[in-house]
């Protein structure tokens, strides 16, 4: 990967990487505003003899030229650390970003999305046809496909997928129907319920609303989306809201929510035989715990509520409708939501 520049910009892009990267989070790249500064001076100086001393010095009191103080620097210079990297020599023309630690490297690529790389095909040679980079992308944003698992035809460019992935998933965001549909024109999906959900689940640049909508209508990839959870050793609140980060709940109550969190309940039993065991809780009970939590998480956290509820009225409230639960596993409940907020936030 080279970054095609001019000769005399190729400091004032190490410069750009260098304040870039002070705002990476990177500790080991990350300089003091002195130092900042000095590092500045010093790459305008560079460039200023390069330029054959066009740059005009300062002058001190007593007419003669300035001399800058040069200050202590305990931090990396980019331009040495470049200059190291390439044995020492001065290197006119082109910046190979390979120089670069490999570290602060990727962390620039990851700032480009699929249209930036694209862009970017004419200024870094090879980024735009390196497939190694476009198949992590395709993996990293679109977690599962089902082409993934197949042989590839020769000439298969994940390039070519990736845009295929974030056309789709746009027109999804539109219409869920047409988008399901482009993916499997295109062969990136097949209409089997588990591929379906596996897609769903490891994809976050789905409109969550226009999920909801394709997951009311196909309630079979709803079932196989519920398995692909894992409830194991959670805290019922924390489950709940681990669920519907995934899939959201509907605004107002019906037949969705009551089959949402029927099926929820019954994975929840299934991830914790033990706690079932030991605490005497069932899929009924785990379902009326579940409606207590937003009924109790609406009434904390509404402002149009100003009789909140207390711990002990909803201790009371639901030992009424599970009567095998313990208080002190209700009053836990309580301060979850009291200290943590909504679970289907």
């Amino acid at each position: 990967m080279v970054l095609f520049l001019p000769g005399d910009q190729q400091q004032e892009t190490g410069l750009a990487i260098a304040r870039k990267s002070s705002h990476m989070g990177q500790a080991l790249w990350r300089l003091p505003p002195r130092q900042q500064q000095q590092l500045q001076e010093e790459l305008a100086d560079r460039l200023a003899d390069r330029g054959g001393g066009g740059r005009r010095q300062e002058q001190g009191r007593d007419g003669g030229p300035q001399r800058r103080v040069p200050q202590q620097c305990h931090g990396p210079d980019i331009y040495h650390l470049l200059r190291t990297r390439m044995g020492g020599r001065e290197r006119h023309g082109f910046i190979d970003l390979e120089m670069l630690p490999p570290e602060l490297g990727i962390t620039i690529l990851s700032y480009l999305n699929a249209t930036d790389l694209c862009l970017a095909g004419c200024v870094w040679q090879d980024l735009g046809n390196d497939e190694y980079l476009w198949q992590g992308l395709c993996k990293s944003t679109w977690g599962h496909c089902s082409i993934y698992n197949r042989r590839l035809p020769a000439g298969f460019s994940y390039r070519r997928l990736y845009l295929q992935l974030d056309e789709g998933s746009l027109t999804f965001n539109s219409n869920s129907q047409e988008g399901i549909g482009y993916f499997m024109s295109k062969g990136i999906l097949v209409d089997h319920p588990t591929e379906l959900a596996k897609f769903i689940f490891y994809t976050r640049r789905l409109n969550w609303k226009m999920l909801r909508v394709y997951l009311d209508e196909r309630r079979d990839v709803l079932d196989e989306l519920v398995t692909l959870h894992n409830f194991s050793n959670q805290f019922l609140p924390n489950a709940l809201r681990d669920f519907f980060r995934h899939i959201h709940a509907p605004e107002e109550r019906g037949e969705y929510l009551e089959t949402l969190i029927t099926k929820f309940s019954h994975r929840f039993c299934t991830c914790n035989p033990g706690l079932v065991r030991d605490l005497g809780l069932s899929p009924d009970a785990v379902y009326v715990l579940c409606y207590s939590l937003i009924l109790l998480s609406i009434d904390l956290t509404s402002p149009h509520v100003k009789n909140k509820m207390s711990k002990r009225e909803f201790i009371r409230n639901t030992r009424q409708a599970a009567h095998n639960v313990s208080d002190d596993f209700v009053g836990h409940l309580y301060d979850n939501i009291y200290l943590i907020g909504h679970v289907a936030a």
